[in-house]
């Protein structure tokens, strides 16, 4: 007989932990019931947390928004949990979900609640759409839970859209520009030269760095594949790191137009999770935890993180995020009034509304901005090169007069 831990919450309210002697979980989580306790989590003494199981493949946020919405009009209808499952497995046209929802499904029939099942596939189910279900499990509100969460996927998603769509087109014009210029050093460049030597004449300066140019690229192109490849690969492995990862953040987030955006984004995102998550009942403090791992930019995470270590000795939230220069006092007083009035979930709510709002409008700044800004520079380049292949004739030209 095993020996597991649990987490359970009693008839008033409040959560216990303990420990029961049982043949497998289900009987653990019997006995546990048996006590009047309604169980949270049950695991062996061992420590594990359950059998992650992952090689199922990517899920799309599209199709989890899809799944959720369709879960939660099942629950309402009344249908069976496992039924449900069964139905939207059978529906789905991506494998990788149906993989998950037959997984689920088969956790939750050997005895395991919903959100326990889900846990199960860390990969399809993050920790907050795992707590937002235990908390909807809980309060008897599944179905509310879940049209909440599909509604957060939905704007979560439409953010990481805009944040991809304002980005995307720079790097374009970029990688457009690297090959524009590439073919003229390499192709054009060439052509002019078998002019110039034809003529004898001594090159200028100018004229003579960019022949240079082109004679390595032509010669040495397998050096700047390298190299270049070196470099990405360097500075990735770098942003990996923790170390890396937060210097990184601190500067994308000082640049100007784009840092201001990344700045909305984020904290769009976080006042939209918190919100989400008080107004399902989770505790302030793991919706801090759970925030803290969502936000993507380390600069807004640490004064979240800063903000949850407050709060568990009993001070309020705000002094922390008071000190971020990069969380506007505006954001700041809205949350210390919504703390103080106990509506601190609609507060977050109508911040996040704002900011969502804000980010629509600083991805249509920054596109405007970066157009006229990436043309002159695709075309400054251009002219400086052909400025530079066509001053040797102009001489010759001049020589002849």
């Amino acid at each position: 007989m095993a020996v597991y831990l649990y987490q359970a919450k009693q008839p008033g309210g409040k959560v216990v932990r303990g420990e029961v002697q049982a043949t497998s979980e289900v009987e653990a989580r019997v006995k546990i019931r048996s006590q009047q306790l309604i169980p949270i989590r049950v695991m062996p003494k061992s420590g594990a947390k359950g059998v992650k199981k992952t090689g199922i493949g990517k899920i799309k946020p599209k199709e989890l928004q899809v799944f959720t919405r369709q879960f939660a009009t099942m629950i309402d209808s009344g249908i069976p949990i496992s039924q449900a499952l069964q139905i939207l497995a059978d529906g789905t046209q991506s494998p990788p979900l149906k993989k998950v929802l037959s997984g689920v499904k088969e956790d939750l029939n050997s005895g395991k609640r919903l959100a326990e099942s889900m846990q199960s596939f860390p990969g399809a189910f993050d920790k907050l759409y795992v707590n937002l279900v235990r908390a909807g499990e809980e309060g008897g509100v599944l179905d509310t839970i879940l049209d909440r969460l599909a509604m957060y996927i939905e704007k979560a998603a439409k953010i990481r859209g805009q944040i991809k769509s304002a980005m995307t087109y720079p790097a374009i014009i970029l990688l457009v520009s690297a090959l524009v210029i590439g073919v003229i050093l390499g192709f054009v460049i060439p052509k002019f030269m078998e002019l110039f030597r034809s003529t004898g004449q001594e090159l200028p300066e100018i004229t003579q760095m960019v022949v240079d140019w082109s004679d390595f690229l032509r010669e040495k192109w397998y050096v700047v594949l390298i190299g270049g490849a070196a470099v990405f690969t360097s500075v990735k492995v770098f942003v990996g790191t923790p170390a890396g990862k937060t210097y990184m953040d601190n500067l994308v987030i000082r640049i100007p137009v784009l840092g201001t955006l990344v700045q909305k984004a984020e904290i769009a995102r976080f006042s939209r999770t918190m919100s989400t998550l008080i107004a399902s009942g989770v505790p302030l403090l793991d919706g801090l935890d759970i925030c803290a791992q969502t936000i993507g930019n380390q600069v807004i995470a640490e004064s979240i993180v800063e903000a949850r270590a407050v709060v568990s000795e009993g001070k309020s939230i705000i002094s922390p995020l008071a000190k971020n220069p990069f969380i506007p006092d505006m954001v700041v007083q809205m949350i210390g009034v919504g703390e103080q009035t106990g509506a601190l979930d609609t507060m977050l709510e109508k911040i996040a509304d704002f900011y969502e709002d804000e980010v629509d409008e600083a991805v249509s700044a920054l596109t405007s901005i970066m157009e006229p800004l990436m043309m002159v520079f695709l075309g400054g380049i251009i002219a400086f090169l052909v400025i530079a292949m066509y001053m040797p004739i102009f001489n010759m030209a001049g020589g002849i007069t």
